[in-house]
This record gives C-alpha cells, sequence and structure tokens, in this order.
C-alpha cells in the first residue's frame, strides 16, 4: 500500500464526500417531502392523484436508479430540457427516494389505530386537525426505522453518480486508477469515505430510533421495509 500516494490524493475524496453529502441532503429532503405528499394522497384515496401516485411508486420503484440518470441526463436534452450533472443527481435521488419515504410513512400511517382518530373527531377536532397533531406524530415515529433505512440507501445509491459525469467519491477514485493504476490505494480510499460518510449517520439513526421508542412510538416490529 502507497500511503504517500494517499496522502496526497485524499483532499480529492474530502471534496468529493462533501458534494456527495451537499446532493444527498437535498435529494434526502425533497424525497421526505415527495413521500408524505404521495402517502397522504394515497391514504386519503383522492381520485385520478391516488392513480399517479400509484403510477410513479410503480415507476420509480422498479427502475434502477442508473436507468433514471440516463434518462435526465441523456434523454430530457433530446426533448429540449437540459440538466446539469448535479440538478440530474438530486431530481434522480429525489425520484428514487420519494417512492420510497412514500410506503414508509403510508405503513406508518396504517400503523395508527383507528380509535385514535375517532376519538380525536368525537373532541371536536376536525379531520385535518386529527391528522395533523394526532395521526402524523405517531406515523412518523413508528416509521423512523425504515425512513433511516431508506436514508443510508439513497446515500449508498450516490455510487452511481459518476455515470453522468458528476465527480462523486467512485468518479475520483475510476480517474485515480486510470492515470496511475493504484486500485488498491484507491479503493481503500473510497471504502473509507463511505465508512465515514456512513457510520456517523447509521449511529444517529440508532439513537434516534431508541429515543422513539422510548417515547412509546417505533416498535419496529410493526413497520415493514423497503
Amino acid at each position: 500500500m502507497d500511503f504517500e500516494f494517499i496522502r496526497s490524493y485524499y483532499p480529492m475524496y474530502v471534496e468529493a464526500a462533501k458534494m456527495t453529502l451537499g446532493i444527498s441532503f437535498i435529494g434526502i429532503v425533497l424525497s421526505i417531502v415527495i413521500g408524505l405528499i404521495c402517502s397522504i394522497i394515497k391514504i386519503m384515496e383522492i381520485p385520478v392523484l391516488k392513480s399517479i401516485v400509484n403510477l410513479y411508486i410503480e415507476l420509480s420503484r422498479n427502475t434502477p436508479l442508473l436507468i433514471q440518470l440516463f434518462f435526465l441526463y441523456f434523454g430530457l436534452p433530446k426533448l429540449g430540457i437540459v440538466l446539469s450533472s448535479q440538478a440530474c443527481a438530486i431530481v434522480g435521488l429525489a425520484f428514487l427516494g420519494g417512492s420510497y419515504m412514500a410506503e414508509a410513512f403510508r405503513t406508518g400511517i396504517d400503523n395508527v389505530d383507528v380509535i385514535q382518530t375517532e376519538s380525536g373527531l368525537s373532541l371536536g377536532l376536525t379531520k385535518g386537525q386529527v391528522f395533523l397533531h394526532i395521526i402524523l406524530p405517531q406515523a412518523i415515529a413508528t416509521s423512523v426505522p425504515v425512513l433511516c433505512a431508506n436514508i443510508i440507501f439513497l446515500i449508498k445509491e450516490t455510487s452511481v453518480f459518476s455515470a453522468v459525469a458528476l465527480a462523486d467519491l467512485m468518479f475520483v477514485a475510476k480517474d485515480l486508477i486510470g492515470i496511475y493504476y493504484k486500485t488498491d490505494e484507491a479503493l481503500f480510499m473510497l471504502v473509507i469515505s463511505y465508512l465515514v460518510i456512513l457510520l456517523p449517520i447509521s449511529l444517529i439513526c440508532t439513537w434516534i430510533e431508541r429515543r422513539v421508542r422510548y417515547a412509546g412510538f417505533g416498535n419496529t416490529s410493526t413497520v415493514s421495509g423497503n
């Protein structure tokens, strides 16, 4: 192992990791918003919109992120829509993640006992108030384990961003291997980079799961994963 090579080029991985985290953060926030909206539409069974949401979820979950990125980067310009590499990465991550988040929220909402809705309505609350103040907090709490798993899954999926010429961690590793043939060193730094990114997030997710469980929510056995 050439540690001098690692010392010389690790700043490239640091910059790529910063960009990966930035894109992941924006994409995951958007996916949570999309997922929450889609889950509400499905739970409320809004005509037409529910069918559109179902189609979106099936399309998103059954096509690889790489194919979605190719469509955004190479297909949309044929229609006159040109997106930058970063925009493609954010849109692709939000598109893929939204469907997984929607299912997580929907499962969480389904697990809230109906009697709580009936109790809220009997107290004079509107349906919107019941959903916002009673159903949604519990649904989010019970969905936390799946949401955390989805977040880690989405960050791992960023490894294909190099396919649309984005200088992410994988792009840097492949670039160094192609130029210097330092395969072991480049892959070692790649593994360490993802470990440095994902391990703290995994620990934070575990801490949050314990907190919501102590609060009386978060029975993970009732929520199915992706």
